[in-house]
């Protein structure tokens, strides 16, 4: 099957994973990268095409609308997968399927356009699209129902994944371990939804913890318990996977700006074989069993319950890590699945 991926490729966390997967299930995968539109050389150019990329206007975006619709006339592929359409316009959508008799069109959007959290008019053009998507397909459960209201014609949820090849259990050297070896890490984004408070709970215990991402310094410097724990920076590809195995329990927690019920960290850390420990949901549980596969916590009190008991009793965090491990793949929560689930609805459709 010809596929035509569109979206920004701004990181190799979405559009890269699935191209090369679905390549490799046998397919031809034609790349669309919108992110090279809005970087120029000159420092004016660039302060122009960072206004264009945010407001979603301009010659920049009118031309790389332009630009699919031509790419999809000239290789006529039988999909178009869109991620994060948020440069896509409706019309660009219906004028490919007129130039391309036949053809589906998918939107995948892993953020939440509905959350209220996220300026309106980043995602008017997503938006205005989703009754002209052959399907829309959602991150989270909510936005199946969203996405109905807002017109669509077909929603799905698509979850998020693991990469089988990318997350698994490794050797660690011994340089590793001195890096990155604790008891306990959150490796992610700050959010402010209070997520420090729990930290700071687990570290003012004399927990063995090591932070690793994004967006901290001035929560850090905010707060004198977190001191110790600069240097704090984001890892990626091995050293993501390294800073997960290296811990005995990862702490997830749920974006707010998302309204989020999981992540994909909570695929990539039973995968990875360390003891998935997140904020609860009830769409999580149907996930993991509680206590079974993965735990969770609804304070930073009962974190830093779930913390100790753990730390305390290695043959129960062995055996629930376990179970962990064993449930996300039985499940097929890993990046193939979601590859051949796309084709059944290309071919169902």
């Amino acid at each position: 099957m010809k596929i035509l991926m569109a979206g920004d490729w701004h990181s190799d966390v979405y559009e890269g994973p699935l191209t090369r997967t679905l390549r490799n299930l046998g397919h031809d995968v034609i790349e669309f990268k919108w992110y090279r539109y809005f970087r120029n050389k000159s420092p004016v150019k660039n302060v122009f095409n960072r206004i264009q990329n945010k407001f979603l206007l301009g010659p920049k975006v009118d031309k790389l609308n332009q630009d699919l619709i031509n790419l999809a006339r000239a290789t006529k592929p039988k999909l178009v997968f869109v991620f994060r359409g948020s440069h896509l316009r409706p019309e660009t959508i219906e004028e490919i399927k007129v130039a391309v008799p036949g053809i589906k069109v998918f939107g995948y959007n892993n953020d939440d356009p509905f959350s209220g959290w996220q300026p309106r008019y980043y995602w008017r053009h997503f938006i205005e699209s989703l009754p002209v998507y052959d399907r829309a397909l959602a991150f989270r459960n909510h936005n199946v129902s969203d996405y109905l209201q807002a017109g669509a014609k077909q929603a799905d949820l698509f979850r998020a994944w693991f990469i089988p090849e990318r997350h698994k259990p490794v050797e660690l050297s011994e340089k590793d371990r001195l890096k990155y070896g604790c008891d306990v890490t959150f490796v992610g984004h700050y959010e402010a939804d209070g997520r420090e408070k729990t930290l700071i709970k687990v570290i003012e215990d004399g927990t063995n913890f090591k932070l690793f991402g994004p967006e901290w310094d001035e929560v850090i410097e905010a707060n004198p318990a977190m001191h110790k724990l600069r240097p704090v920076y984001p890892v990626q590809g091995p050293e993501y996977n390294k800073a997960l195995n290296a811990a005995k329990i990862a702490l997830c927690f749920l974006s707010k700006i998302n309204r989020d019920t999981y992540t994909i960290r909570c695929f990539e850390v039973p995968a990875i074989g360390t003891l998935l420990l997140s904020e609860y949901s009830d769409d999580l549980a149907t996930l993991f069993k509680p206590g079974v596969e993965a735990d969770y916590f609804k304070t930073p009190e009962e974190c830093l319950d779930k913390v100790r008991f753990y730390l305390k009793n290695e043959s129960i965090r062995q055996k629930v890590a376990l179970a962990g491990f064993e449930r996300v793949h039985r499940d097929g929560q890993d990046i193939v699945s979601r590859a051949k689930q796309i084709l059944r609805w290309v071919e169902n459709s």
